[in-house]
């Protein structure tokens, strides 16, 4: 599965947003910011029942 990653720069650090699921995670640096959110997403992914998928992909 593809997700979008939206990284902006937000005060001192770093704001990662993955749209499709609405998932987000802050961060000091673009990297770090882009690894937080794979890990969120994969998490969300293992733990999410298919109604909620369903939900958060409208």
């Amino acid at each position: 599965m593809n997700f979008t990653a939206v990284i902006e720069r937000e005060g001192d650090g770093y704001m990662s947003l993955c749209p499709e699921l609405d998932i987000a995670s802050q961060c000091d640096n673009v990297a770090e910011a882009r690894e937080n959110l794979r890990e969120a997403i994969e998490l969300f992914l293992e733990c999410a029942d298919a109604a909620e998928m369903q939900r958060r992909q409208q």
